[in-house]
C-alpha cells in the first residue's frame, strides 16, 4: 500500500551539493515520519536523517550535522535530503523510509524506497 520513491540521486564532486526527493503516495506523510538511510558496498546500512511530521522534530547523524538539512513539501507529499559539502564519503546508495515515529535502526522501518545513488568524486 505505501509507495516511496526516491530521486535526485547522481555524480558530483567534493564541495558540491545536491537535494534528494522522498515522495510519498497512498498515504498522507502528516502523521508518519520520515528517515533517510544510506549504505555503501561493504558497509552497514546507516541512518542518516529523520523527521517527524507530528511535531516537525528532526535528527541527524553526527557526521553530516551542519551539512544536510532534511525539510518537507506539504502541498507535494514530499521530504527533501538537502546535502551540502558532500564529501566523498558521503558516496552510497540513499534510501528513504517510513514508520510512526523517527528511530536510527534500520530494522524498525517496514516501508523503503527502491534507492538513489549519489556518488562524490573529483
Amino acid at each position: 500500500q505505501v509507495q516511496l520513491v526516491e530521486s535526485g540521486g547522481g555524480l558530483v564532486q567534493p564541495g558540491e551539493s545536491l537535494r534528494l526527493s522522498c515522495a510519498a503516495s497512498r498515504f498522507t506523510l502528516d502523521y508518519y515520519a520520515i528517515g533517510w538511510f544510506r549504505q555503501a558496498p561493504g558497509k552497514e546500512r546507516e541512518g542518516v536523517s529523520c523527521i517527524s511530521r507530528s511535531d516537525g522534530s528532526t535528527y541527524y547523524v553526527d557526521s553530516v550535522k551542519g551539512r544536510f538539512t532534511i525539510s518537507r513539501d506539504n502541498a507535494k507529499n514530499t521530504v527533501y535530503l538537502h546535502m551540502n559539502s558532500l564529501k566523498p564519503e558521503d558516496t552510497a546508495v540513499y534510501y528513504c523510509a517510513t514508520r510512526r515515529t523517527c528511530n536510527r535502526d534500520p530494522s524498525q522501518y517496514p516501508h523503503w524506497g527502491q534507492g538513489t545513488q549519489v556518488t562524490v568524486s573529483s
